[in-house]
């Protein structure tokens, strides 16, 4: 009798658990995203150091988008430079809160780099759900302008000396690609901590100059640089010329093959991303559906548009839609393509 009493006791209990479990569950989904988000603090992960153009166009994005999220969090920027945004694409995947309450703002080179190199590596670029681009714009490859180093064809018979971050940034990728393919001769150093970093090496004389930094960045963070003349854009990498750097050519334009044509097109597909936003893997549905709308709407944003005129930040958007479809471009490529990509940007020794 008492062991019938002691086994109805702890079915009771058993039941009662799984019914509290049951009402938890339904109340947080029940929760909607507006009552979610107040009085919460959105972190926005930037790949690159604070005080850069890329930098200044994120913090302007999130004090604008925070107006048009349900609920009204506070958002918040986090600079995680590191690995050629690998260090951030790996947090953002593997280690930030999965509920809506990270945003990633990663230059999209480690896309590419997992495909092509793999080093460091502890994300799936496919498993991403991107928000969108505030702004599509090229990307440029500039000296100090004591280098007298004016053009591609300079730099095959003079040493220009390059500061660089991560293995996987484009401060190394674009010096590596040309001295490969194109027979230039620039000297690579790396080991800066962030781009600003390596900004501050120009002005001191350290060293001559640096890759894979937005033309609108250089335009808003540094407008001395080119009012002034301080430095030489002798390349640029998108689809187009920029208008406003009509006489630079792109980085496609310099190809002698159409096997380099094919290499210099692939490594310059991703900048059509621009500044992208993700969330990660794991976010809620409603959430995201949440964000895209804020992040659409902010792009739309009288406000927004009027500040990011004053700071001669341009305002191009790209829809969600379109970042995944380059996105899994980028990932689907071809493996003979890839094993030239590999060779230009390695030479004849594997990643190590």
């Amino acid at each position: 009798m008492l062991n019938k009493m002691a086994t109805g006791q702890r079915i009771t209990k058993i039941a009662a658990i799984a019914m509290f479990a049951a009402a938890s569950v339904t109340g947080a989904m029940a929760q909607s995203v507006e009552e979610f988000y107040k009085g919460k603090t959105i972190q926005i992960i930037i790949s690159t150091g604070s005080g850069t153009g890329h930098d200044m166009g994120v913090r302007l994005v999130g004090k604008h988008m925070e107006r048009h999220i349900p609920g009204k969090p506070v958002t918040i920027v986090r600079s995680m430079p590191g690995g050629g945004h690998v260090l951030a694409a790996n947090y953002v995947y593997a280690n930030a809160p999965k509920d809506g309450t990270t945003i990633g703002s990663i230059l999209p080179a480690f896309i590419l780099h997992q495909v092509i190199d793999g080093r460091g590596v502890q994300y799936k670029a496919e498993d991403f759900p991107w928000i969108g681009s505030s702004d599509v714009d090229n990307m440029n490859f500039y000296l100090w302008h004591t280098a007298n180093i004016k053009t591609i064809e300079d730099a095959k018979t003079k040493v220009g000396v390059m500061g660089a971050t991560g293995a996987g940034s484009y401060t190394a990728l674009f010096p590596t690609l040309l001295n490969n393919l194109l027979g230039t001769k620039f000297r690579i150093v790396p080991g800066y901590r962030t781009t600003g970093e390596i900004h501050i090496a120009m002005e001191r004389g350290e060293v001559q100059g640096r890759a894979g930094n937005f033309n609108s960045s250089l335009k808003s963070a540094n407008p001395d640089w080119l009012r002034d003349k301080k430095v030489d854009i002798i390349m640029q990498i998108g689809a187009e010329r920029d208008p406003e750097f009509p006489d630079v050519p792109l980085m496609t334009e310099l190809a002698q093959t159409p096997e380099q044509k094919r290499v210099l097109e692939l490594f310059s597909g991703e900048i059509a991303m621009g500044r992208a936003f993700l969330a990660t893997p794991g976010i809620p549905a409603d959430r995201l559906a949440a964000l895209r709308k804020a992040f659409e709407d902010t792009m739309k944003d009288p406000q927004y548009i009027a500040e990011a005129k004053s700071l001669d930040l341009p305002v191009r958007p790209l829809g969600h839609e379109r970042l995944a479809e380059i996105a899994k471009s980028i990932l689907t490529t071809p493996p003979d393509l890839i094993e030239i990509g590999r060779k230009a940007k390695f030479g004849n020794k594997p990643p190590q």
